[in-house]
């Protein structure tokens, strides 16, 4: 079992002919993933290693039945490429663009619920369910089909998390990156839910970093839904007040969304908190053993 993308996902490419997309394109089919076709206005009727390319979103879910879409379109069109997928009926769409303006996200999220749309992104590394289908940009590589969930707003901290995961023998069930924006798509609450629900996933691993109140709202959830074994890891520890670190929501302002309140939210719920990603494997050993 594994959340959102298995092997059951059929997977279109949106932006598939640009750099990024074809590369990624190949990569992800060689890893396993079911691409069944990629979308590039005025390009259709081509390919790109093997996969067939259309014009539109609604003409490729028609011809191949697509269900899961990932956008590989510059910022500037990236909401418009979301909406596009919602309209034609995509479930799952995960949107690895960066910098996409925030005020096209605020306009964007109000259709993708109103359509039932699950989005993951913007500005995120996308998401893999080890040994079943990878749909982003992640080394696939360094995954290793397992039982702990883990999701996290840093992509780079998704890979060192992994590593140190995988190099202690210690398989992931899925793994989303969720990405840093300060409006994004699914998140911990909805994510926490899902490896809840999920029989595979026995412990969760949640990556945090400093600004809004995300990880405090999570630590709640997990105190009143989730009955699986969860620890963390918050990034951002050593950051000064009013200074941005990274992700466009990584931001401490007027005092709020330190390390530190982020910390003590999670340990007063049963949460252990690693001080150093190293430290993630013997956590989740300790408390898989309880």
């Amino acid at each position: 079992m594994s959340i959102l993308v298995n092997k059951n996902t059929k997977l279109l490419v949106q932006g598939i002919t640009g750099r990024d997309g074809s590369f990624h394109a190949g990569k992800m089919k060689a890893y396993g993933t079911n691409v069944v076709a990629g979308v590039s206005p005025g390009k259709g009727g081509s390919t790109v290693d093997g996969i067939p390319v259309f014009n539109t979103v609604e003409q490729a879910i028609n011809a191949t039945g697509a269900n899961t879409s990932i956008i590989f379109v510059p910022a500037h069109l990236a909401a418009d490429a979301i909406l596009e997928a919602s309209e034609a009926g995509i479930d799952l769409v995960i949107a690895i663009s960066e910098g996409v303006p925030t005020l096209d996200m605020v306009k964007v999220m109000p259709y993708l619920t109103k359509k039932g749309t699950k989005l993951i992104g913007p500005n995120c590394p996308g998401l893999i369910s080890p040994g079943e289908a990878l749909v982003g940009i992640l080394p696939g590589n360094i995954f290793l089909k397992g039982n702990v969930g883990l999701m996290s707003r840093s992509g780079t901290l998704t890979y060192e998390m992994v590593y140190q995961l995988t190099s202690n023998n210690i398989g992931q069930s899925t793994c989303v990156g969720i990405g840093g924006d300060p409006v994004a798509g699914l998140y911990y609450l909805e994510l926490l839910q899902m490896f809840q629900d999920d029989p595979a996933t026995e412990a969760i691993v949640l990556i945090g970093e400093i600004g809004g109140d995300a990880e405090e709202r999570a630590a709640q959830f997990i105190k009143e839904h989730v009955t699986k074994p969860v620890v963390a890891f918050i990034a951002g520890q050593s950051a000064p007040p009013g200074k941005r670190m990274g992700h466009a929501g990584a931001i401490i302002s007027s005092g709020s969304g330190t390390a530190e309140e982020k910390i003590k939210a999670f340990e007063q719920v049963g949460v252990r908190v690693a001080k150093i990603p190293s430290e993630i494997p013997d956590l989740i050993k300790l408390v898989m053993k309880n």
